[in-house]
């Protein structure tokens, strides 16, 4: 019964019945990751479409000199692996990994195909789940063009306390626990670079860091210095 609430709480099954979520639970499998454990990698077989049942989990792309770019962070409830669903793309291309201690299930693409095929509204909120993910990486690869690093910083933390934002007396308190590379593969930017700016909004009194936490202290400054940095 525990799996099957877990399974409920997956954004694409909230809609599905008891014994939906049943027949979801018996072609799913189960799997607890420790923190940093890689889930797939570039290269790895695309067989596999994956939900996240507890912790967060980081999907990035690789360059060819070694260089990691955030795609997306996903939180409890989101599934991910979907490139499992296109016929052309046999293996990955990005790869997944354990922010925290995660929970997770999979489902090989041949059960999850036959799945869609009966349930076409599951099929549909997979389809519009998909859609949000690219517009997604879409709107952060235009942000990576048009953007100067410092508004793609401030752009960046703005989102992430609508996400993770929680009010303390010292400010809107950054709840993600990220590290400052981290921030960087977010932004398309270097550790140092991230790292000097951050000390910059800092200074500015736009940010307030205490033991590795991001307070936002100047909401206006900061959504100003997103508009004026393009």
């Amino acid at each position: 019964m525990d799996k099957i609430w877990y399974l409920k709480q997956i954004n694409i099954f909230k809609e599905l019945s008891q014994p939906q979520l049943e027949e979801v639970d018996r072609i799913a499998i189960h799997k607890y990751l420790k923190k940093k454990e890689i889930i797939y990698l570039p290269g790895d077989s695309s067989d596999k479409v994956y939900l996240l049942k507890k912790g967060r989990v980081k999907v990035s792309r690789l360059s060819e000199d070694g260089r990691e770019m955030t795609m997306t962070l996903l939180e409890p409830g989101e599934f991910f692996g979907e490139s499992a669903l296109y016929a052309e793309q046999p293996t990955r291309s990005t790869m997944a990994e354990a922010l925290d201690d995660a929970m997770i299930c999979s489902i090989y693409r041949p059960e999850f195909e036959q799945m869609l095929k009966r349930e076409p509204d599951l099929a549909l909120r997979v389809t519009k789940a998909i859609g949000r993910r690219r517009r997604e990486i879409e709107s952060r690869l235009e942000d990576m063009v048009f953007r100067s690093v410092p508004a793609r910083l401030a752009h960046l933390l703005l989102k992430l306390a609508g996400q993770y934002g929680k009010e303390k007396k010292v400010g809107l308190l950054i709840d993600v626990g990220l590290t400052h590379l981290e921030i960087a593969n977010l932004i398309g930017s270097t550790r140092e670079t991230t790292t000097t700016q951050l000390n910059n909004l800092k200074r500015s009194g736009l940010i307030d860091i205490r033991k590795r936490n991001i307070y936002i202290t100047d909401r206006a400054g900061l959504e100003e210095l997103a508009d004026i940095y393009t």
